[in-house]
């Protein structure tokens, strides 16, 4: 059968896109992020979705708590799987002394290749997150998820859709407090809308 899955970024913290966040503890929404959370909640109080899941940490539970709230309290299932990428002592580096680095460069120029301080590549990420989507694919129901996540855990999962390199994954934005729809199934997968935002 098919699973329909809403693909949500976290909504923005004060200073996204001046450091790297990565699973640094207490990163939170600030009062802007807040409200695109709300945003976001009221958004996908239009849709069906049958389960919520978001990653555990805190910028991603606040909005998955918008959108649970939006749908009257619906209940918020945590998994790893959703994690962002774990960047080691990168985490909390701002991206000017990031840019200093070899390593942060061929991170980013082919991630194919590259690894972070803590490991963890591309390929790992794309597979600790199908290897939690195979059993919605695999029921003998539809079913419809939404999963609150990070920028390039959604950007693995739509590459590989897609057909894509994991060296192509920057193509594409994936922007605070955006929807991704897709659907999939034992065929393969189907994308149906990217990186939607709610004004």
């Amino acid at each position: 059968m098919t699973a329909t899955v809403f693909l949500l970024r976290h909504a923005a913290h004060d200073n996204v896109g001046g450091f790297l966040a990565g699973r640094m503890p207490d990163i939170r929404l600030g009062v802007e992020g807040l409200a695109q959370a709300k945003r976001l909640g009221e958004r996908m109080a239009r849709e069906r979705f049958d389960a919520l899941y978001a990653s555990p940490q805190p910028r991603t539970q606040e909005t998955a708590r918008a959108v649970a709230d939006a749908r009257g309290g619906m209940p918020i299932e945590t998994t790893e799987a959703l994690d962002e990428i774990d960047f080691g002592s990168w985490a909390g580096s701002r991206f000017d002394e990031l840019n200093s680095q070899e390593d942060w460069r061929q991170w980013n120029a082919q991630r194919s290749l590259g690894a972070t301080p803590a490991g963890e590549t591309m390929l790992d990420v794309q597979q600790r997150v199908f290897a939690f989507l195979r059993p919605f694919i695999a029921q003998p129901n539809d079913s419809r998820i939404a999963l609150v996540s990070h920028a390039d855990v959604i950007r693995a999962i739509v590459g590989h859709v897609l057909g894509m390199s994991i060296d192509s994954l920057q193509r594409f934005e994936i922007s605070p407090a955006s929807i991704t729809t897709m659907v999939l199934g034992p065929w393969g997968g189907k994308l149906i809308t990217i990186n939607e935002t709610t004004p």
